[in-house]
């Protein structure tokens, strides 16, 4: 998500850094670049422009204090400026107590219906709802039986009475929800190629009878500029409460994202990053644009965890590696977490620095740690919370059961003595590493 427009961006801050003062010859310098990385990025002209206008006034009016260094205080202000263009504050989906409806439209091919059963997921692991999916595409083939596979993948109800006016189908699907203790509707409306007059009246018979809590327009992130005039298209329509970017995680340049709340003034809630059921993310601006500028995602890795171990293991854990008690029973445990949290590389581009680091491009073999857990499954409990017993007839024991070498035994108990003393220092905030 945003490499592309990240990578230019970071060339062109580059050339600042060590920046002695701040003038209007190397603002200009600077600011050139960033335009240039900007509109190959896709995003819109006239936004550009702004941007670029905005900064360099702003930027010729500081006034460098003591604790930040002229590169330092240009770079705060174009990740200022970034997180104003996407939007700002974050604005969240809508979660109500009791009830909450929710129509998803958008045109053919965006992901929508995908995208409903990702918002099921969400919102059931997240704020502990009870979804229903209301199908309401009566129109492409196999559409309804999408949104059941769906359903079925995840355990969530799916509403479908067949291929009949949708506002019975909603209606019906509301009595259905209350007699079920169902609260959170989901409605996968029918999708076109293009904007049309059919479309639209249909979307607005169900905005005009059904009390909507939100209106969400799915788009495709792919689209680039022309994603603006779908928005402007259903928004003239239909009173839109906000979009969801899908395939984020594509050949997108992100150009989209700039250009859409500035444009439009319909705040993105979401983003959808993988093709999996999880694969959707709330959208924070000011998170986005460090992302962009190579600063990390540490809220989405936090968010991404706390899915998959609690509060209490999270502490127990840190006090073990705190005292330097963790073990290989507890790096085995962490080993099948990392499992449910997807491919280790998405994660460590997330990590701050990573694209200067070179983690953005990592391909990491799902072998590799299959043959970890396969060495460590292949001890005993003893073994594993003392690994120093461990002596060579124990490991060509350990060898033979997993099918590794006694080699590879050695590397992973000596990289796993490492990881530990780094561990402890950094928990105690010793941020030397042991290498």
């Amino acid at each position: 998500m945003f490499e592309y427009m990240g990578e230019r961006l970071s060339k062109a801050l580059k050339n600042i850094r060590g920046m002695g003062i701040i003038n209007e010859q190397n603002i200009s310098e600077a600011m050139r670049e960033i335009r240039m990385a900007l509109l190959e990025a896709d995003v819109n002209y006239s936004v550009v422009k702004e941007f670029v206008n905005n900064v360099k006034e702003k930027a010729l009016g500081l006034e460098v204090g003591k604790n930040l260094k002229p590169d330092e205080l240009f770079i705060k202000l174009v990740k200022d400026e970034l997180v104003a263009l996407l939007g700002g504050d974050y604005v969240p989906l809508k979660v109500n107590n009791g009830l909450t409806v929710i129509m998803l439209c958008g045109l053919q091919g965006s992901g929508k219906t995908t995208m409903a059963g990702k918002l099921a997921n969400l919102v059931r692991k997240r704020y502990h709802k009870k979804p229903l999916l209301v199908a309401c595409d009566i129109y492409r083939p196999a559409a309804i039986e999408q949104l059941q596979d769906i359903g079925a993948s995840l355990n969530v109800p799916v509403f479908t009475k067949g291929k009949i006016n949708v506002l019975t189908i909603i209606q019906e699907a509301l009595e259905y929800a209350k007699k079920e203790g169902l609260d959170y509707i989901i409605i996968d409306t029918a999708g076109r190629l293009q904007i049309d007059e059919e479309l639209m009246k249909e979307l607005k018979t169900i905005e005009d009878n059904i009390t909507l809590d939100e209106k969400l327009l799915v788009i495709d992130a792919m689209m680039g500029q022309d994603a603006i005039n779908v928005i402007n298209g259903f928004n003239n329509k239909l009173a839109l409460t906000g979009a969801i970017l899908t395939k984020m995680d594509g050949n997108t340049k992100g150009g989209v994202a700039l250009s859409i709340r500035h444009l439009t003034n319909i705040p993105i809630k979401l983003v959808g990053d993988s093709e999996k059921m999880d694969g959707v993310r709330e959208f924070y601006p000011e998170v986005m644009a460090d992302r962009i500028l190579d600063m990390g995602d540490i809220l989405g890795i936090a968010k991404k965890v706390e899915d998959v171990i609690s509060e209490d293991e999270a502490k127990d854990q840190m006090q073990k590696m705190r005292k330097g008690n963790y073990t290989l029973e507890d790096f085995l445990t962490n080993l099948k977490q990392m499992k449910k949290l997807g491919p280790l590389e998405n994660i460590l581009k997330m990590l701050p620095g990573a694209r200067k680091m070179g983690l953005n491009n990592v391909n990491l073999n799902p072998k590799d740690l299959a043959h970890v857990e396969a060495i460590i499954l292949s001890m005993t409990k003893e073994e594993r919370r003392k690994p120093e017993i461990l002596k060579a007839t124990r490991k060509q024991r350990i060898a033979k059961g997993s099918g590794r070498s006694v080699e590879e035994i050695n590397r992973l108990l000596n990289q796993f003595e490492t990881m530990k003393k780094m561990m402890k220092n950094l928990s105690n905030g010793n941020m030397k590493m042991p290498f």
